[in-house]
């Protein structure tokens, strides 16, 4: 993924073409956006279908029915609006803390570019309003629980829906205020629901998807980053490179498995330390010897996710869809996570294993039996001075709590709409389990960057050139830890360069082939 999100100023939206790196330009770094005269062609005429259904009479779930076990309840067409009002009021009942406005953005997005696929029977004027917020920088108050993910991520795209309605809560210029306050401020039309639009809003899987998605991009971030702090860890222990040979790589060919053994190779390529430790013993210890197919399967299992991601976002997830060749309504399920929740677990799983393995490297790093002469600790005055010690155990507390959020939300479920919707997906847990083993896999790479370093500096002797650049910049956040001090800034310092892309950056300038 070498396209970096910040360089993104503009994203159009079209229903079909919207990119990863695009929603995190838009999300996480303000990008504008803009939709596309073919998808507001493409909602014109959805909307004129669902006018004439109305017109007509006819039966259609959702647009003349009541919803799940109210479906058996045919709905007339004067109070078919106050129906799809009525259904976002109800169905806002979210708890917990307020998302992070970059999830909130990140919903928005996606249900937008969902709804410019045209299959979803709303006004274009409403998705305008919708990307007129994200420009303005409207960003509703949505709670973070709530949501079965099966018909839909419904309570949490209720509450981003709510302002458009000139309800709700909403953050603008710094302050939250009430959702009719906050559009009003930013000059962005308010509206009252017709046939069908409630459920267009609300009826679709982009929380779990907003979520999951941004934990994906960071993942991959992570991904390099592991092998980054890794082969720094390998300068400090004096580790051996046989492992990473090309042609033993060949032999399993995993596509991962390669590009971490090549990896590898080019970050620790030139460092006389490495070239002399060759002959130092025969075989390191699998969280060195095994790093391309641990890291490897992380890789392949990160890049699975991301094809799944890349393919719900640009599909109408609603119910019911509608198809404008033949006039048809369609009542069906894409509106149920589990294609996004079975692979939120699997990228939880993941992002858990890069942890899990990092600490191992710092162990190893911290334990004089096994760090090959590194004195106890990291800390050149044992025993007065506790050094690393503690470190270590942040990682381990960390690492175990990925292991309880590494289990499956996709194996549950429950019932619910008097057993109409028997199954669910349970993908939004799935994905904020997974965004939060993601975060803590992060401080965990903090943690294994200060002990890489310090190790390195008291091995001494040379490194290669691009872990000399990687050295000074960690450096700069944090220094040399001869007596314990308060430790917990030079941990801040560590786990801001971690999430800053600095390391990668400085990789990506001086190894072009870095992937």
């Amino acid at each position: 993924m070498h396209v970096n999100p910040q360089h993104i100023q503009e994203v159009l939206i079209d229903g079909a073409s919207l990119t990863i790196e695009q929603v995190v330009a838009a999300a996480r770094f303000g990008a504008r956006v803009s939709v596309a005269e073919a998808a507001m062609d493409a909602m014109r005429r959805s909307r004129a279908l669902v006018s004439k259904i109305i017109d007509e009479e006819r039966v259609a779930y959702g647009i003349s029915t009541g919803f799940g076990e109210f479906s058996k309840i045919s709905i007339g067409s004067e109070l078919s609006g106050k129906l799809q009002m009525n259904l976002i009021l109800s169905h806002c009942v979210g708890v917990g803390e307020p998302l992070p406005t970059e999830v909130v953005r990140a919903m928005m997005l996606l249900r937008a570019n969902a709804l410019c696929k045209g299959c979803s029977g709303i006004r274009p004027e409403i998705v305008l309003a919708l990307v007129e917020m994200l420009n303005k920088r409207v960003h509703p108050i949505v709670p973070e629980k709530g949501s079965l993910g099966a018909s839909g991520d419904l309570a949490p795209l209720s509450h981003m829906a709510l302002p458009l309605l000139g309800l709700g809560v909403a953050e603008y210029e710094g302050r939250t205020l009430s959702g009719a306050d906050a559009m009003e401020r930013a000059g962005i039309q308010v509206f009252t629901l017709l046939a069908k639009e409630g459920l267009a809003l609300i009826n679709g899987t982009q929380c779990m998807t907003a979520i999951g998605l941004l934990a994906c991009y960071d993942s991959l971030r992570a991904a390099q980053l592991a092998d980054i702090v890794a082969s720094m860890s390998m300068e400090a222990l004096t580790a051996l490179r046989n492992a990473f040979d090309p042609r033993v790589h060949a032999v399993r060919p995993h596509k991962g498995q390669g590009i971490v053994a090549r990896n590898i190779l080019l970050l620790t390529d030139g460092s006389p330390l490495l070239d002399a430790s060759a002959s130092l013993r025969v075989q390191d210890a699998y969280a060195i010897r095994c790093l391309p197919q641990v890291h490897g399967a992380c890789r392949d299992a990160i890049d699975h996710v991301r094809g799944k991601i890349e393919i719900e976002i640009n599909s109408a997830t609603d119910n019911p869809l509608l198809f404008l060749d033949d006039e048809s309504v369609i009542s069906g399920g894409n509106f149920h996570g589990e294609p996004m929740a079975l692979a939120f677990d699997y990228l939880g799983i993941a992002a858990a294993e890069l942890a899990s393995i990092s600490e191992r490297r710092m162990e190893r790093l911290v334990n004089p039996a096994l760090s090959n002469g590194l004195p106890a600790f990291l800390t050149p005055n044992g025993g007065i001075n506790s050094g690393y010690m503690i470190c270590q155990y942040g990682a381990a507390s960390l690492v175990s709590e990925n292991k309880v959020l590494a289990h499956p939300a996709s194996v549950d479920s429950i019932p619910s709409s008097a057993n109409q919707e028997d199954h669910v997906s349970m993908g939004t847990t799935a994905a904020r389990k997974c965004a939060s083993i993601v975060d803590n896999t992060y401080s965990v790479l903090a943690y294994e960057l200060m002990a890489a370093v310090q190790g390195i500096e008291l091995r001494g002797g040379d490194i290669s050139p691009v872990h000399r650049a990687l050295f000074d910049a960690a450096r700069k956040r944090f220094g040399f830890y001869g007596e314990d001090r308060e430790i917990r800034d030079d941990i801040s310092g560590a786990n801001v360069l971690v999430r800053s892309g600095e390391l990668q950056r400085i990789v990506f300038e001086t190894i072009p082939e870095f992937e």
